[in-house]
Formats: C-alpha cells, structure tokens, sequence
C-alpha cells in the first residue's frame, strides 16, 4: 500500500539523489568510455548484441549490459535480475568495471523506467538508439505520449541520433540538437517529410527472406544475417548505422552480422528428435507477437500446426491482455494461456483476462487455461506430432519467474528440454 500512496515524481527525486551519490562516488566513469544507449519497446536487446559484435569485429574492447546479459571483453555472464537496466550505483559500478578493465565502448541497454525514474542520470551518452514505441507499460507512464516523452532523456545530451523511420513519430526523437542524425528503414522514406535537416537515410534495398535469414544492401554492400524476420532486418540496420557512425567500414559490418546465428531467448529453436519445430521468444507486448506470428505464417510453408502456450504479466499494462490473446486467437492452432511472472497479481485473474480476447476456440478441444507453467508446456508437448511448431513466449531467456515478491528459479528452453526427457 505505501508503495501506491508515494507519488512516482517523490520516488523519482530520491532516484536522482541516488544517481548524482553514484556518479560522485564512482568519478563520473562514463566520460572515460563511449556509451551508445539502445531503448525502444521491442528490438532492444537484439540491437545490444549486433552493435557490440560489429564493435568486437572491429578490433575494440566492449562492455555491455542487457536484458539477458552482461559482458566485460570476453567475459560474459547471464542478467539473472529480471531488470532491462539496474539500480543508479550498480550502473556506475558497471561502467567503472567497464573504464577499468580497458574497455573503449559501453553498449547499454536504456529502459523507459530507468530514464524516467532519473537512474541513468550522469551517464554520457554519446549514441542514442530507439527501436521503435508501441503499446507497453501504460501501468507506468500511463499514456502513450508519456511513454514516447520519457524516452527523449536518452537523447538529451547525445552526440548522435540513430532513429527507425519506420516507428510511430519518428520526428520526435529527430528534433534534438545532436551533432548526427541516422535514420533507417526496410523502405525509401522520403526525408523532406521528417522536417529534419542533415540525416543521413540508411535503407535496406534487395530485401530476401528465407528459413535461413535475410540478405539485404545497403549501398553497394549485401548483408546476411542468420536471424529470422523482417524486424531482425531493421535491428540490423539500427546496428550499421551506430557502425558508421563510428566510421566502421561495411565489409566489417556484414562480417560480424553474419556471424550471429542466435540471440538467446529470441526465436530460439529447442532441439529435439520428435521432429517438432519448437521456439522459445520473448514477445510480450501486442505488436511483438504480431510481428513473431506474421514471421511464423511466412516460415510455416507446410501449414504445420501451431501450438501456442503463453500469458501476461503481472502488475503491468492490463489493456494489452485481450488484445495479445485476439492476436493468437488469429494465428494459432491450439492455445494454452498460462502463467507469467504474476508478481502481486492474482494469477487466475491475468489469464482470464488474456483468454478474454480469444473468440475462435473451444474451452478444453483446441484452448486450455493451465495455471502451471510446466503443465502448460507438458501439454504442447502432448498435443504435438512430428512437423508440429509449438510457440512458447513471453520469457525468452530469463532465468527466473517473480511471484509475489519470490524469485523462482525458471527458464522456458531448459523445462521444455527436461518436459521431452521425460516423454
């Protein structure tokens, strides 16, 4: 109760003291290092990992914290928090780790909660990314227009603007006094229309997609990248821009891309020899699952049955809820709805909230609510035959799942692994 009765703009003024505690205790380390910020609601983490391995191909030492993980050179360790971006003096600590362990470049991944919440208050950002702004954490910030505003702070103060055309209001994030503007998309946008002046477009021409990935040019130069999705086509583009930004040449670009063949927890395939097609992705907002279905539609050529086990989470935005279970009403074969980091939230509630957008299945023939999210997965798994795909999203790589104030060991690839063991 006391957390609801302190008003957020309180919280955020004892966040601020915290930051500037921070940065004075650990020396203002981000002026030793380059700091490329990437926030956005979908796309994040993917563009985290391609800039920091076009970096490392480039010969540079590279730090980086992310939703899934946190390197220093060549280690490397999972985010285990739960967290997109940490409290203001682990932050500090991070970047003072990074300065000291020689690190040229830091690749941080920026959240709407840590920017508003003044968390990375003192950090210079010299590149600031955005992927993209579409429906998430309204619980938060309420409306739209003030979760598009809370992510200007990254670009206050940035030497360099690397924004997708393609989002909503793109302008938006162009209208700040940087020294460089970037912007990107899959298309020829006419830049007159963007009232910005100085913009350098980057597009991705000779689009092919396949089971295998994508290929593209920019300028004379052709791309692959391993990935799956026309939106991995657009992280990949936000990348190369922060790339040329630092006048890293393309040949070096395409050759570290190339080189990705998985981002953890993002369409990632679980092996298996029951000749099932069984993806783990961390889709959890109405557009990312959109984006993730379409994807599936194209790659599904054989019209395999889809089975699809997913939920909500707790103590989050519940207008998505209906939405995101009408989105997989759409696409899906089967659907189990399950439960997904309920935090304080009753359980029961959430899935009965998601199940409410579901209109085209039979309780119980086609469409299952299972409150265990083991069970939930057992029963794919049961449903399935050989050729069958089966979606588990909602969690991706994460390593645990919050109940209550509980952190429970958990991971979706390893439980499904352990799930067809046992068949």
């Amino acid at each position: 109760m006391v957390k609801k009765l302190v008003p957020q703009k309180i919280k955020n003024i004892y966040h601020l003291a915290q930051a500037i505690l921070a940065n004075f205790f650990y020396g203002f380390p981000s002026r030793k290092i380059i700091v490329i910020g990437v926030t956005g609601t979908n796309g994040k983490t993917t563009v985290c990992q391609m800039v920091a391995k076009i970096l490392e191909e480039a010969g540079a030492k590279v730090a980086m914290a992310s939703t899934i993980n946190f390197k220093l050179g060549e280690k490397e360790w999972v985010n285990t928090t739960k967290f997109t971006t940490l409290s203001s003096f682990t932050v500090q600590k991070f970047i003072k780790q990074s300065v000291d362990a020689g690190c040229k470049y830091l690749v941080l991944e920026t959240s709407s909660h840590a920017l508003d919440q003044n968390r990375v208050w003192g950090v210079k950002y010299k590149i600031a990314v955005i992927t993209n702004v579409t429906r998430e954490h309204l619980d938060y910030h309420g409306t739209m227009d003030e979760y598009r505003v809370a992510k200007h702070k990254l670009f206050c103060g940035a030497e360099v603007a690397v924004v997708n055309l393609e989002m909503e209001r793109p302008k938006d994030y162009l209208s700040f006094n940087v020294k460089e503007k970037y912007g990107y998309s899959k298309y020829e946008i006419d830049s007159s229309k963007l009232d910005c002046e100085n913009i350098v477009s980057v597009t991705a021409d000779n689009i092919k997609t396949s089971i295998d990935g994508s290929q593209f040019t920019v300028g004379s130069r052709e791309y692959k990248i391993k990935l799956l999705g026309e939106f991995n086509i657009e992280n990949a583009l936000a990348a190369i821009c922060v790339g040329m930004s630092e006048n890293i040449n393309p040949e070096t670009m395409a050759s570290a891309l190339e080189k990705i063949t998985v981002i953890p927890g993002r369409m990632d395939r679980v092996p298996n020899d029951r000749g099932l097609d069984i993806i783990v992705d961390y889709a959890l907002t109405p557009d990312s699952l959109e984006k993730l279905y379409n994807l599936i539609q194209q790659i599904n050529t054989k019209k395999a049955r889809v089975i699809s086990v997913f939920g909500s989470c707790g103590d989050r935005d519940r207008g998505k809820r209906p939405m995101m279970g009408k989105i997989v009403d759409k696409y899906a074969d089967y659907i189990i709805i399950t439960n997904e980091d309920p935090y304080n939230e009753d359980p029961q509630r959430i899935i009965d909230e998601v199940a409410s957008g579901v209109k085209n299945k039979e309780e119980g023939k086609n469409f299952w609510k299972i409150m265990d999210r083991r069970e939930a997965i057992k029963k794919a798994l049961q449903l399935a035959g050989p050729g069958d795909m089966i979606l588990v999203t909602g969690k991706g790589a994460e390593e645990t799942m919050a109940i209550g104030k509980e952190r429970i060991p958990w991971n979706d690839k390893k439980v499904i692994l352990e799930e067809l063991k046992k068949l």
